[in-house]
């Protein structure tokens, strides 16, 4: 038994090919709790770490070996539903359990026969219309029969029938309470020996299993005998998405790439919770990684794996539609749509019935009660707002109307209006790729082939126009490569020019796209970013473009000495960059020695080094090692340089100290001094060179002077 169910088969496998349960299976976030309105609201509408560590903190957890315990009331469960959404893992669920039991490690002392029922099987047994006994339908191979037989007769109450996808029956499951099934071997079509075993009329002491979508859960309580316990699978949590991602990938590595990639992503790492847009994401990352292949100019785009995701499902998790792809799709997006401007993520009945054609055989919807006073009502969703985002750019993308697309773009203009539309305009720029069109196409859709040139004159106006405002900036970089169109990046980034970054948090994901952009470009005349939050494992992210840069300027007020280590190292690489800056926290000897070496292996022309030291006062110790580096770097210095070493709190003053003929140090400290002339002009630190002063610097408590010398001012 074990080896029927020890391995499986994914979505790409050829024939022959398969993976072993075990190197895939991770555990999955299970609940027994019936969610009211305005929770399932709250959590479709959350993204990033909060989406998925709010629903393990407000939700009872629960896990398979505790399915069958007394419930509050006391009562054993006779049937447990386990319900979730297309894609969710319920099928790979019920297979580890079966495995499990078989390998002696689930279900040891309460359960000694495990049966498995799949309807998908059972669909082909009906369109056959052959009939089946209760024995040969819940046996597993002919030679078991006997056996199985024997513990069915003696041992009820000891067995355990496991019914895989409910929601896939194409035949109505019989209800007759006095069903003719009386024994286990008289033959009975399917759907009546089914319902017998549902409904406990034959075999009333064994246990039930069910899987289902949540769309069918309502009509599969009906059937069940008592006592019920219902609970639903929701995905993977943080935790089981960095496991999952590590037993795909096995290399180190790998892994931790792909999981870097997914965790700085906030739209694709809240996706990964539904396990099959994890496999999409880890199938597409580790093929480019193992085969070296650039991963930012292969289409790797959010769009295109929620395009991967549509199509798997539309493949393997849709049956007996009852209208084409192409109609199901189009009416999916006129939904979204409805409820975007509506700023609504949950639908009545009624609307969607009106819009969609049978929605409860749909794998994108999801539907579940809501208790209303006295009654119960039924409602749809969307499995996430991004889904629901995604959708919404589809209806625009397959609108022949010119002006829809126009009205989005102007809606921009206004602050309010603008989070609920910038999802949905990224999405229409990964829409408007070549291959991602390719595959709508396929399923029977056309694109309006306007759109794209619609999406480009938003983009160059932007350019134009908003070059100066951060944040419109930054979007423009997530746009252009969800588009992922060399050339017109390149003509793009042309038109900007400097590319100036200053007080934004640039995520890891922002510096990917930014990455991107810069690599379509043969130059790039300025590379700013200040006080972005650029740590040493971004700047290696980057690290690829900045050959390009003819200027380049990096700003961190608490980089440590690792970090700054880690970005000279990744700048050492490059053969060429015009200006560089880097700020420190202290700067030590350490420090200096790095510079040297990095000075001395580069052909940098100018390189800016400041110290953040935050101190309201500067301690002597502190500045002993000031000194000490300064007289560091003046010993070692091999040619013309211009280092400037600085501090900025609370007001710092400027010294230019021609401390020998051929080097000059500009030193800017946290400490008291005493002036003998007033030019005195804060410290601007990306201005070369600087206003200074000409000062008594008193860096030790004896009374030792040194001659400093201003700059000549024209």
């Amino acid at each position: 038994m074990c080896s029927h169910y020890e391995a499986l088969q994914e979505y790409n496998s050829l024939p022959g090919e398969e993976v072993l349960l075990t190197d895939r299976y991770t555990p999955l976030l299970i609940i027994e709790k019936h969610r009211d309105q305005e929770e399932r609201e709250k959590e479709i509408c959350r993204s990033g770490p909060g989406f998925i560590g709010a629903r393990i903190e407000e939700y009872k957890s629960t896990t398979v070996d505790q399915f069958f315990r007394p419930k509050d009331n006391g009562r054993i469960p006779r049937a447990v539903i386990l319900q979730g959404n297309s894609g969710h893992g319920k099928s790979l669920t019920a297979q580890k359990i079966i495995l499990d039991w078989a390998s002696g490690s689930l279900y040891q002392n309460q359960f000694a026969l495990v049966l498995h029922l799949s309807c998908k099987e059972l669909n082909l047994i009906y369109s056959k219309g052959v009939q089946k006994s209760v024995a040969g339908l819940v046996s597993l191979s002919q030679k078991f029969t006997p056996l199985v037989l024997k513990t069915l007769k003696d041992l009820p109450q000891k067995v355990l029938l496991l019914l895989d996808g409910f929601d896939e029956l194409q035949f109505p499951v019989c209800e007759v309470s006095n069903s003719p099934v009386k024994d286990l071997s008289t033959p009975a079509p399917v759907e009546v020996i089914l319902g017998a075993l549902l409904k406990g009329s034959i075999l009333s002491e064994c246990h039930l299993l069910v899987t289902t979508r949540p769309s069918a859960s309502g009509e599969l309580n009906k059937l069940l005998k008592r006592p019920v316990r219902c609970t639903e699978v929701l995905g993977f949590t943080e935790e089981g998405v960095h496991e999952y991602i590590k037993r795909f990938c096995k290399d180190d590595e790998v892994w931790k790439n792909v999981s870097s990639r997914v965790m700085s992503n906030e739209t694709l790492f809240t996706s990964c919770f539904i396990p099959v847009i994890c496999w999409i994401v880890c199938t597409v990352f580790r093929n480019h990684l193992q085969k070296n292949v650039e991963m930012t100019n292969s289409l790797q785009t959010t769009t295109s794996i929620f395009v991967n995701f549509v199509s798997i499902l539309l493949k393997h998790h849709c049956w007996g539609l009852k209208q084409p792809v192409a109609a199901l799709l189009k009416s999916l997006g006129q939904l979204a749509e409805t409820g975007r401007q509506k700023q609504q993520v949950l639908f009545s009945k009624g609307v969607v019935f009106n819009t969609v054609s049978d929605p409860t055989s749909v794998p994108f919807l999801c539907k579940f009660l809501v208790k209303e006073t006295v009654d119960m009502v039924e409602m749809f969703s969307f499995m996430h707002l991004s889904f629901q985002e995604f959708f919404s750019a589809l209806h625009y993308i397959l609108s022949q109307d010119e002006e829809m697309i126009k009205e989005l773009l102007a809606s921009t203009r206004h602050p309010k209006d603008r989070i609920h539309r910038l999802p949905v305009i990224q999405f229409l720029f990964g829409l408007s790729n070549v291959k991602v069109m390719q595959v709508l196409q396929k399923h029977g859709l056309n694109p309006n082939p306007q759109s794209k040139e619609q999406l480009k004159e938003w983009v160059l106006y932007h350019i134009n126009k908003n070059s100066q405002k951060k944040h419109v900036m930054r979007f423009i970089l997530h746009c252009l490569y969800e588009l992922h169109e060399e050339e017109f990046v390149k003509s793009t980034m042309a038109i900007w020019g400097k590319v100036s970054f200053v007080s934004i948090s640039l995520t890891r994901t922002d510096c990917w796209v930014l990455l991107y952009c810069l690599q379509c470009c043969p130059t790039i005349p300025s590379l700013e970013l200040k006080r972005c939050n650029i740590t040493a494992d971004k700047m290696r992210l980057l690290q690829p473009a900045l050959s390009r840069c003819q200027e380049l300027g990096l700003q961190h007020s608490s980089l440590s000495y690792e970090s700054m280590q880690q970005i000279l190292i990744a700048l050492s690489r490059q053969k060429s960059v015009g200006r560089v800056w880097v700020c420190v926290k202290t700067i030590t000897p350490n420090t200096v020695q790095t510079l040297l070496r990095f000075m001395k292996s580069s052909q940098t022309a100018d390189v800016g080094f400041f110290a953040a030291i935050v101190d309201e006062t500067l301690k002597l110790e502190s500045v002993l090692v000031l000194e000490e580096a300064v007289d560091l770097l003046v010993e070692q210095l091999a040619q013309d340089r211009i280092v400037r070493i600085g501090g900025g709190y609370p007001h710092p003053r400027t010294f230019d100290t021609k401390l020998q003929k051929d080097y000059v140090v500009q030193v800017i400290v946290n400490a008291p001094v005493t002036t003998t002339t007033t030019t005195d002009t804060p410290h601007t630190p990306h201005t070369t060179p600087p206003m200074c002063t000409t000062a008594i610097y008193r860096p030790k408590r004896t009374a030792a002077i040194l001659n400093l010398r201003s700059p000549e001012v024209s």
